[in-house]
């Protein structure tokens, strides 16, 4: 499992965002595509709103990777 921190500014960072700052998609309408095709997973549960906020704590599954979200507090 990837660990991806927020910054000290950040209370969350949205899914789509995430998925292209993680490397796991190459540009926002890959990551828009994915999530819009029902092939991410929030906290085991596939989410299909690529504006979901993510906040510390949270799971996403992405083609075979996992990444936690932490605030590294």
């Amino acid at each position: 499992m990837e660990k991806f921190f927020l910054r000290d500014s950040e209370e969350y960072i949205k899914l789509g965002q995430v998925l292209k700052a993680a490397g796991l998609a190459e540009s926002g309408a890959d990551a828009k595509q994915a999530v819009q095709d029902g092939e991410v997973m929030v906290n085991g549960e596939i989410d299909t709103r690529r504006g979901r906020k993510l906040y510390d704590g949270d799971i996403v599954k992405y083609n075979g990777k996992t990444i936690h979200i932490s605030s590294g507090k």
